[in-house]
């Protein structure tokens, strides 16, 4: 299935079962976008990933930067990850798109891909501080900044793909058991020369992040 719009209208849930991903649309016009953009492209503290693989010390070409309420610490790829206070501008992003979605979110983790030779493979955003536990649901709000990219669904045991082309302004929600049943990735393509921020706001399970 290939969900390619020239202009993202709301769509209740992308998947055909198995999970909820709420596309919201443009929730920000062109000029918007394009001021965000520019503003976090300068003022995030972005720096490479760290993680171990096989023993082995890789630094990602993607950059990353994670902001929270709090100095938030947790334990992934054997590299200690901790958040930084917000940065004003992020932090009114948040309490917007906390509001639009009805779902509070105390951090943001800041993807920066310099073009479309940087991308990320198939995942679950599965780690235990970030799932939710005693009944809550697990929601992710992911917005997309500059160029235009592929971002793709697959389930774990259908293998059934979902694309769609994800554009700057454009928000999208994962809820419920999307994570258990779906991968994503972000495709990588020669074809796109120009930046793009993704901005995925997150609860942030403190009680957890040791598990």
């Amino acid at each position: 299935m290939n969900l390619e719009l020239f202009q993202p209208e709301v769509n209740e849930n992308l998947l055909p079962y198995d999970g909820v991903v709420k596309d919201y649309g443009l929730i920000l016009n062109d000029e918007q976008s394009q001021k965000y953009f520019n503003y976090f492209a300068q003022h995030l503290a972005w720096q490479p990933d760290e993680v171990f693989i096989l023993g082995q010390y890789h630094q990602t070409e993607r950059k990353v930067a994670w902001y929270g309420d709090q100095p938030y610490q947790y334990q992934y790829s054997g590299m200690v990850k901790q958040a930084q206070v917000w940065n004003a501008g992020l932090f009114r992003l948040k309490q917007h798109i906390a509001q639009l979605v009805g779902h509070p979110f105390n951090t943001c983790l800041a993807n920066l891909y310099d073009d479309g030779t940087q991308g990320m493979g198939w995942h679950s955003d599965d780690e235990p501080a970030f799932v939710a536990e005693r009944g809550l649901e697990t929601v992710i709000a992911s917005l997309s900044l500059g160029a235009t990219r592929k971002f793709s669904f697959k389930h774990k045991t259908t293998a059934e793909k979902i694309d769609l082309q994800l554009q700057p302004g454009q928000l999208i929600v994962m809820r419920g058991q999307t994570q258990c049943y779906w991968k994503h990735c972000l495709a990588k393509s020669t074809k796109v020369l120009q930046p793009r921020i993704n901005l995925t706001f997150r609860y942030f399970y403190s009680d957890l992040s040791s598990a």
